[in-house]
């Protein structure tokens, strides 16, 4: 058994605290032992192994965020008002294909938008996170839909220098035709579609009885970018150098197969059409492009 141990006040020889009391009873401070300060007596954070930043990121840890990534993550998303609900995107998965649709200037007097829809930026099908990327690009081009357009307007669909991989599918673009506002689609006034393909042509003449009458006849088909210039301004707007492109090497085939056809009646034999394969008769170009 431990022994009783009595604790007393007195100034007795059992008394633990007879001799650092004075006659008062009190402690005085000033003549007990303190650690200096610089003494290492009780710093024992500095005995003790301190792990390297490496140690502590362990794995599966999550990494604190520096400023310029919080920052970078608050630009990752962004908000688009469509119709009466706010939608959130993620504009780092779309960066790449973001320049599907811009602002082609305004055509006629008042804020009539030009909207230029350009396919040949879409992301394509075989891409492992596509419907990711589909769902949020449908949102990013509704969303600026709504923030381009003030009053008409009307929407360019670059067609041309797209492979089927890239193209749409009509379940989307029919979404997209939904889910705009109703005053966006009354106020759309033309769709032009530049450098249609056999495609497109025949889909929208399969889906031309579930669509509605003034829709249809809003839809228009031009087959080079000069037609299109008669039609709009084209100052402020945007063709993908993919397109140009394209036009120029479809204009090569063209006038490859009719170089050697009669032109207007007239007969050319073999001499002639080697001779002008790099020489056309005045006009001749703009009389085959009327009839083509």
């Amino acid at each position: 058994m431990a022994p009783d141990i009595s604790l007393t006040l007195d100034h007795s020889e059992e008394s633990v605290l007879s001799d650092d009391l004075d006659e008062s009873g009190e402690v005085d401070l000033d003549d007990l032992d303190t650690p200096s300060e610089n003494s290492n007596e009780f710093e024992w954070e500095d005995d003790l192994p301190k792990p390297k930043t490496t140690e502590v990121m362990r794995k599966g840890s999550l990494p604190e965020y520096t400023a310029a990534e919080e920052r970078d993550d608050g630009r990752r998303w962004r908000m688009f008002r469509i119709g009466e609900q706010d939608h959130r995107v993620d504009m780092k998965a779309i960066e790449p294909y973001k320049k599907v649709i811009s602002h082609g200037g305004y055509y006629g007097d008042g804020l009539n938008a030009i909207v230029v829809f350009a396919v040949c930026f879409m992301p394509e099908s075989s891409q492992p996170n596509y419907r990711y990327l589909m769902d949020n690009l449908f949102k990013y081009v509704i969303g600026t839909l709504e923030l381009l357009v003030a009053e008409n307007y009307m929407i360019v669909y670059l067609n041309g220098a797209t492979t089927r991989r890239k193209m749409p599918s009509l379940g989307w673009l029919r979404k997209c035709y939904q889910q705009i506002d109703r005053r966006l689609r009354k106020n759309l006034k033309s769709l032009i579609i530049v450098h249609p393909s056999w495609f497109i042509r025949t889909l929208l003449a399969i889906t031309k009885p579930f669509i509605s009458s003034k829709f249809s006849q809003k839809i228009r088909y031009v087959f080079t970018l000069a037609e299109l210039a008669e039609l709009i301004p084209m100052e402020y707007v945007g063709i993908p150098e993919c397109i140009k492109q394209y036009e120029e090497e479809k204009f090569r085939k063209k006038h490859k197969r009719y170089i050697c056809t009669p032109y207007l009646g007239m007969h050319l034999d073999k001499t002639t059409c080697t001779a002008q394969t790099n020489s056309f008769p005045t006009g001749w170009l703009a009389d085959m492009n009327k009839h083509l």
